[in-house]
């Protein structure tokens, strides 16, 4: 029998998410009971008490969370940690490194999304946690914008599906969680101060699914966005966090803003935004606005009302309860289970994937991210596991003593120290101790290489200035590199040159160090600058140590002989093997939006010279969003991996070699061209004059390229097999004021593999709004063993039928088509059906 992995969307499950009417939450029987409680309890707090609770403080006995809320102990109201969590509980300990949140879109499986939130939501409660800063919800707009790997695609059905599960499961284990960043945050670049302009319909369609959908799972929190909203903060919007979330979508919760991202006190706290993180910069005030009459104590009683409502509703009021024991076996399943079902197979010419024993007894792997593992994305998202193997080590172990696997970097990242013929320094130490530079005096130095025995004294400050000097003119990959550097904001090891500062090691958020360390283990950041042979260029580096590990530091650089090198060693090794993989990657992160679409760090040359010296390439991508592959013709098969997370390399190597089979469908598109998104227009992106204009409407994704006719290098949806699937047998109903669509898969080939249907409807002739040709409708997730045959059914919920008009949503009727297929553009089946 085949193995339902996520049974269609039933009926019940798409009018709970995308159903026309509001629903309130689900909730504990018992919550209503003890609301008398909660306001008894409200009674008994003093005015500074209640403002305590509404906004965030230090942590007397931090954890390493990214917030905290000072309780009232004497009434039994517990302190708040709060975590970041969108791939693991992001806290001073190790925690598992799940695969990022688009490879969990890739599944398009609403019960792994549960699972992936359950591991979360258990480890976040066994680290001492009470809030998670997770899910994140917004729509892949940007293909470009930093944070797209955190999110869930560019569809908010398939949004709004994950989304609910995940909640479900994060708070099944009792930790509460927060859906981000409420509204429409769809890039990174200037996110605090950037005023999104949209109109209704496409907010209703487009990017408030999701949320809808997040408040219909019982999400106890909402983090309100930094950007404006047509003119308005998203933290002080009455019309966001007041009209629709409380008074159409019924939300209970509290809503918090992104830190840093309240501007006021008594504006914010009226619209809607109940709790100031990280601090009380605006909201310490607000007991002061009561005392003086400027604010009414209600206002405040209602904020405060929202917060206890959830600490009862999740039993942390009055003493707590019991915290689960750590699982990191069951959180390493659950990881590779999704690293599994999420890689999506864009290419297979000639079935050169799965590898043979053949191929493994002479196979070639290229580049950084084979060595050293790509586990997951920067900013808040970046959890660090207690270890995680690397692909090549993991192809090496399952290929066992027969194989041979030889690896090359084809794109050094790491360099090699600067010489001393290029520096001439000087070196300070601040705060000098005992015994060490007393007053701090200048002392020349050769270079800058303090590593492994050669470190400096833990919890000490250092300075080197002077110049660089290049021997030939060309482009040089500076880079600082180092460890044990106290946790700053903007990073505590830096590389300034000729005024500009390059690179910072350890930011907090933003900076630009790499997410791949170097083989010594130390964390990589810098930039390609060009440099002219015999000019000097004034150059600082500055170092401050955490107490307690010893500080590396180094000045290292790739200089244009060595990037020719690294390509040529790629190629020679690549000529004459049996077969060759190339990992590539980018890397996504906060604070900043990718520079391009095109692979960064000179990686496409890598990948041209290895397919040009061996006609059975693979390539494997380690990427948060869409890139563009020139190359694509070139190599046979081309393997989507994301940031697969801890147990990544394990599930790459099973792929590769035939243990499983991919079954990931791309939740975002992939364009042939930069020019051809949705957003190449700088008025839409980046904004011009601070102004976003999402002026493409619900144009957005696939809709973009269907109804201009572009051609997508990888469609929405598209995802291949090591297997064949057939369709047919399609039947449309109408069912509970959607659609019941009805076909049959069948498993063609010889082996076992899952595949993902998915149901498209199209606009009436003439519609009377513009549409876009076809819009995702419904899915189902299905595991055949060969020769196998199902029947599936997937409900097509009433919201998939209508448009947003004049403040209500309103029905498409006439004449609609049904598609039913493997991807946007592999479309199987097609019915048409009358909607009236």
């Amino acid at each position: 029998m085949a193995e339902a992995l996520n049974p269609s969307l039933t009926r019940r499950d798409a009018a709970r998410l995308l159903g026309a009417a509001a629903a309130v939450a689900a909730v504990p029987s018992r919550w209503t009971a003890r609301r008398a409680d909660v306001d008894a309890l409200l009674r008994q707090l003093t005015l500074e008490e209640k403002v305590s609770l509404l906004h965030g403080g230090t942590d007397p006995a931090s954890k390493g969370q990214a917030g905290y809320v000072p309780g009232v102990p004497r009434l039994g109201i517990p302190e708040i940690r709060l975590a970041d969590g969108p791939a693991g509980v992001r806290v001073t300990a190790s925690a598992t490194a799940l695969p990022a949140p688009v490879a969990l879109a890739s599944t398009f499986a609403p019960d792994l999304a549960r699972r992936f939130g359950a591991v979360i939501g258990r480890e976040g409660r066994a680290l001492g946690m009470d809030v998670l800063l997770s899910p994140m919800t917004n729509i892949v707009r940007v293909p470009q914008a930093g944070r797209n790997f955190e999110t869930l695609g560019e569809d908010p059905l398939l949004a709004a599906a994950l989304v609910a599960g995940e909640i479900r499961g994060i708070q099944g284990e009792g930790l509460i969680a927060t859906v981000k960043h409420y509204a429409a945050n769809n890039f990174e670049n200037a996110r605090q101060t950037i005023d999104v302009k949209v109109d209704e319909r496409t907010l209703r369609e487009i990017y408030l699914p999701a949320f809808e959908a997040a408040v219909q799972a019982g999400v106890g929190a909402v983090m309100a966005a930094y950007n404006h909203v047509n003119g308005v903060y998203a933290a002080e919007h009455p019309h966001l966090l007041t009209g629709i979330l409380r008074e159409e979508w019924h939300f209970g919760g509290w809503v918090m803003s992104d830190w840093y991202a309240t501007h006021s006190g008594k504006p914010a706290l009226t619209a809607g935004m109940d709790m100031e993180m990280p601090f009380g910069v605006n909201y310490g005030g607000l007991a002061a606005a009561v005392s003086s009459g400027r604010l009414a104590e209600s206002a405040v009683d209602t904020a405060v009302r929202r917060v206890l409502v959830q600490l009862d509703r999740f039993g942390l009021l009055g003493g707590g309860r019991p915290r689960p024991a750590p699982d990191p076996a069951g959180g390493a399943r659950a990881a590779k289970e999704i690293a599994l079902a999420g890689a999506v197979l864009l290419r297979n010419e000639r079935d050169l994937l799965p590898l043979g024993r053949a191929d493994l007894a002479d196979l070639v792997v290229i580049g950084p991210t084979a060595a050293s593992p790509l586990v997951g994305g920067g900013g808040s998202a970046r959890v660090i596991p207690a270890s995680a193997e690397s692909p090549l080590a993991a192809l090496r172990r399952q290929a066992g003593p027969g194989g041979r696997i030889r690896w090359a970097t084809g794109v050094d990242l790491e360099g090699v120290p600067v010489p001393a013929s290029a520096l001439a320094l000087q070196r300070t130490q601040q705060g000098a101790q005992q015994g060490a530079q007393q007053g701090g005096a200048p002392q020349a130095a050769a270079q800058v290489d303090h590593t492994g025995a050669d470190a400096l004294p833990a919890g000490s400050s250092w300075t080197w200035t002077g110049t660089l000097t290049a021997p030939e003119t060309g482009d040089y990959d500076l880079r600082i590199q180092g460890a044990g550097g106290v946790p700053s904001f903007n990073g505590s090891i830096s590389l300034t040159l000729d005024g500009v500062r390059i690179g910072s090691v350890g930011a907090l958020i933003g900076g630009n160090s790499s997410l791949i360390a170097t083989s010594g283990g130390l964390t990589n950041a810098g930039a390609t600058v060009r440099l002219e042979a015999g000019v000097a260029k004034p150059v600082t580096v500055a170092a401050t140590g955490v107490a307690g590990t010893p500080l590396q530091v180094r000045l290292a650089w790739v200089t244009p002989r060595r990037r020719q090198e690294a390509l040529r060693e790629a190629a020679a090794l690549a000529k004459g093997a049996r077969a060759a993989l190339v990992f590539a990657f980018n890397e996504g992160t906060e604070g900043a939006d990718r520079a391009a679409l095109a692979l960064p760090n000179g990686q496409d040359p890598v990948i041209g010279a290895v397919a040009a010296a061996n006609a059975r390439t693979a390539v494997v991508l380690n990427t948060g969003d869409p890139v563009l592959m020139p190359w694509v013709g070139d190599v046979s098969s081309i393997l989507q991996m994301w940031y697969p997370g801890q147990e990544g390399a394990d599930a790459t190597a099973t792929l590769l070699l035939g243990g499983a089979s991919p079954g990931g469908k791309l939740p975002v598109t992939f364009p042939r061209r930069a020019e051809d998104v949705p957003t190449a227009q700088p008025e839409r992106y980046p904004g011009v004059g601070g102004v976003a204009d999402y002026s493409e409407g619900v144009l957005v994704g696939y809709r973009h390229y269907d109804a201009h006719g572009v051609e997508p290098l990888f469609p929405f949806g598209h995802g291949l097999s090591y297997t064949r699937f057939q369709y047919g047998d399609l039947s449309v109903r109408a069912a509970g004021g959607g659609l019941s669509v009805s076909f049959t898969v069948a498993n063609t080939g010889e082996r076992a593999g899952v595949e993902v249907p998915q149901v498209y409807l199209g606009s009436p002739p003439g519609p009377p709004v513009p549409m876009p040709p076809r819009a995702l409708a419904g899915f189902a997730r299905v595991r055949l063993s060969p020769g196998e045959r199902r029947r599936v059914t997937v409900a097509v919920p009433p919201r998939a039928l209508q448009y947003w008009s004049d403040g209500r949503w309103t029905l498409a009727r006439g004449r609609r088509t049904v598609h039913v297929g493997s991807s946007s553009r592999d479309l199987r089946l097609r019915q048409e059906v009358t909607v009236r």
